[in-house]
């Protein structure tokens, strides 16, 4: 390009005017902007986990409905933990859930259980898992023979 060709062009770029958006007529519908987590109707933000998804690099491409869905299971996981360790407490007649209500309302469920196998709760102490060893040991009852049967036996 010529020396002429640079000076208008960059000239053009300088004198025209950025496009304005035309306002609404005051007769239509505005509709209201909804979050994704609105429209799904559940609690935990879709749109943090789909930005927490994509930076973390965790697979090349992130379709629309993968946050949508894994928001939906992690705040059905957070419901079921804190029902659980609300009846716990409940229970001891506690008001505040600790961290040791939630690690005893996971110890406790089966299916939590197996999920945080590999998990530690801080602060949530020790959960008492009944063992062969520290299970409480029935007697039997048997019952007492009659003297002269049990002397006979004693007999040489």
């Amino acid at each position: 390009m010529s020396e002429t060709n640079k000076k208008t062009s960059t000239k053009d770029k300088t004198e025209t005017k950025p496009k304005v958006a035309k306002t609404k007529k005051t007769g239509e519908d505005d509709k209201e902007k909804m979050s994704r987590s609105k429209r799904a109707a559940i609690t935990f933000p879709v749109s943090r986990i789909e930005r927490l998804l994509r930076d973390g690099r965790y697979a090349p491409r992130v379709e629309s409905n993968a946050p949508v869905y894994l928001a939906a299971v992690l705040e059905y996981l957070v419901i079921e933990i804190l029902e659980l360790a609300h009846n716990i407490c409940s229970q001891n007649k506690k008001t505040r859930i600790t961290p040791q209500h939630i690690n005893w309302a996971v110890g406790n469920d089966a299916e939590l259980n197996h999920l945080f196998s590999n998990v530690t709760i801080a602060n949530g102490g020790v959960v008492a898992a009944p063992t062969p060893a520290t299970e409480k040991k029935t007697k039997k009852v048997t019952k007492k023979k009659s003297s002269a049967s049990a002397e006979g036996s004693q007999t040489y």
